[in-house]
């Protein structure tokens, strides 16, 4: 019998009651495994007052309360790791060791929340005029939104909710529908942990739940990570509805590199940080710009790698590489490298009629390597989000760099070389919000904030980190002055205030 998802509000299992919900594949299979519900706005609503109801007595909570809940969560989170991974695995389709590590950078948020009280630190100025100070204080601010996308069904909500509830707001997540199940269980977890009811729920759902979401007047703010078009959208939504926003979109990551590179070093990232989780990561390497005469050594030492692959169900041991998340996908992934070839890429591996025996009906696709590819092929200018890798051939590192800067996206980039000065430049001179010297995917560790620049980012604000606390906070400035005995009577001044 297929099971039912369901939702989470108000600290316990909520029912879909909408009539609509959709399937829960596992992609490995192709086998509907789980039907998830779709909320309808009331169940919105219904999740929505079941925050703001829990929001007054969590923001009055003591912050040793909240890191009591927090740290109790991470020793709860760290135990149930496998638990979790095999989740995602079963739903996403990724194998179970990159399961594990997107659990692990999700528990990287976790202890960020947990030492909170350096965070929320405010600063204090005595005596700014007689007997005058001057405070400021950072203050919650109130029911907040997550909407999280599918390639990681754990780690990017914990990117969201463990400082969004630290920071005494209460938190509606709405994750993706083709993987909701870890969701719950972290729902279950936090709630096992002592969260009091309604501060943390979960709403399943489609475009009708995100747009309430949106719109939804108690909704102070709204984070988001996804693809540019629906980033583009949650982002002029919700900021027309009066809300703060963080909307992480898309990304086409670049990956120079340069003559004098360890070529070893720099195939190895390449295949490493192209097919890891099947490219369905926003900071997936999806084009490699070779300089000079390295372009056909490199390629040759790609390939070398890449074919060597081992493609099967994440929960096999065996298996470096899973399926894609749908057929659908699978269908769009492959038809980027069957028309490569018209646009003018030289199709060095082509991995569109790959399936696994025994198992054909499952979303497979395998490892896609494009070379000279032009600029104005679909395999470049699109994200594809799959395990396709194009490489492109300039004759400069200004060509490069500036080939780079013309994408639309400014997500990650990455440069390898031995040459500081070279690379120095590069860090300095390249548009894109993280970069890495030598390092193929560089995602900042939980203490510095992950966020890209141009169609990557809409909003002020990148996620996790110091930008994590100052969006799920604002700021208050406090002037104070306590008489003295002694003072005599001020009288009236209807000038400007001084502070001396």
């Amino acid at each position: 019998m297929t099971k039912t998802v369901s939702h989470w509000i108000g600290g316990a299992p909520a029912e879909g009651a909408s009539g609509r919900s959709g399937p829960v594949t596992d992609p490995a299979t192709g086998a509907v495994t789980a039907r998830v519900p779709f909320a309808d706005t009331g169940e919105v609503d219904a999740a929505v007052a079941a925050a703001k109801a829990a929001y007054e007595g969590w923001r009055s909570s003591s912050l040793a309360q909240r890191t009591s809940v927090l740290f109790a969560f991470r020793a709860l989170l760290d135990a149930h790791r496998d638990d979790i991974a095999r989740l995602i695995t079963a739903e996403h389709g990724k194998v179970h060791a990159d399961a594990l590590g997107e659990v692990a950078r999700g528990l990287e948020i976790v202890d960020l929340a947990c030492g909170i009280p350096t965070q929320l630190k405010g600063g204090l100025s005595t005596q700014v005029s007689q007997r005058v100070d001057v405070a400021e204080i950072r203050q919650p601010l109130g029911v907040v939104a997550g909407i999280t996308p599918f390639n990681f069904p754990a780690m990017v909500p914990m990117w969201m909710f463990p400082l969004a509830i630290a920071c005494g707001n209460t938190f509606v997540l709405k994750p993706s529908e083709k993987d909701p199940s870890a969701s719950v269980r972290l729902a279950e977890l936090l709630s096992e942990a002592g969260l009091p009811d309604g501060v943390f729920n979960v709403l399943h759902g489609d475009r009708v739940a995100v747009d309430r979401l949106l719109a939804h007047p108690d909704v102070a703010a709204v984070s988001f990570v996804g693809s540019t078009p629906i980033a583009r959208h949650v982002h002029r939504t919700a900021s027309e509805h009066g809300k703060r926003v963080q909307a992480l979109g898309g990304a086409k990551n670049h990956m120079m590199v340069l003559p004098d590179a360890d070529l070893d070093a720099a195939a190895d990232a390449a295949v490493s940080a192209a097919y890891g989780s099947a490219g369905e990561r926003c900071m997936a390497v999806s084009a490699v710009v070779a300089v000079g005469a390295v372009g056909d050594e490199l390629v040759q030492r790609i390939k070398e790698r890449a074919e060597k692959i081992t493609i099967g169900p994440g929960d096999d041991p065996a298996s470096e590489m899973g399926p894609l998340i749908t057929a659908e996908h699978r269908d769009r992934v492959a038809g980027y490298v069957r028309g490569a070839a018209e646009q003018g890429a030289e199709v060095v591996l082509d991995g569109s009629g790959y399936t696994v025996e025994g198992r054909e009906n499952g979303h497979w696709i395998g490892i896609s390597l494009l070379d000279r590819v032009p600029v104005t092929a679909d395999a470049y200018r699109d994200e594809i989000f799959g395990p396709v890798l194009s490489v492109l051939r300039v004759d400069s590192y200004d060509e490069g760099l500036a080939l780079i800067n013309a994408s639309p996206y400014g997500n990650g980039t990455a440069i390898f070389t031995r040459d500081g000065g070279a690379a120095r430049r590069f860090q300095m001179e390249v548009e894109a919000g993280m970069v890495g010297v030598n390092v193929p995917i560089p995602v900042p560790v939980g203490y510095h904030s992950f966020g890209g620049w141009k169609d990557s980012l809409f909003g002020d604000h990148h996620i996790y980190g110091t930008d994590g606390v100052r969006f799920y906070t604002r700021g208050k400035a406090i002037t104070t002055r306590w008489p003295d005995p002694a003072d005599a009577p001020a009288g009236v001044d209807l000038g400007f205030p001084r502070n001396h």
